[in-house]
């Protein structure tokens, strides 16, 4: 259903960090900045966008929006989460943990405020 997921940054150096160590500790490509100033992230068929508003104001993050993305197992999940707190972002709600459906999941905001889930497939 979905194409892609743009977000607006406030600073897109710091925003590359953190994203190429995330998405690296997941197995994907650092981004690649477009003609337009955008920065993108390409991973099995997804992409996830980064740019500066258009409208010229700053960028916020969606109250109450989750932006959700796969990993292949639990260990991902760790590496993913350990490398986003080391690069700016900040760990929120619970520690990356097994959910009662079998998933691993864990959370992050970016340095722009965004909210970021991990998780596995469930296994029940």
């Amino acid at each position: 259903m979905f194409t892609h997921v743009m977000i607006g940054s406030n600073d897109l150096e710091r925003a590359r960090a953190f994203y190429d160590a995330t998405f690296a500790a997941l197995g994907g490509a650092a981004g690649e900045m477009d003609a337009r100033g955008r920065l993108i992230y390409s991973h099995e068929g997804g992409r996830l966008m980064i740019t500066r508003p258009i409208d010229g104001k700053p960028a916020t993050f969606a109250n109450g929006g989750t932006i959700g993305i796969g990993a292949s197992s639990p260990d991902h999940v760790l590496a993913w989460h350990a490398a986003g707190a080391a690069h700016g972002g900040t760990a929120i709600e619970t520690p990356p943990n097994e959910r009662p459906n079998g998933s691993f999941v864990a959370y992050l905001r970016d340095p722009d405020g965004n909210k970021l889930s991990v998780r596995t497939l469930p296994t029940r």
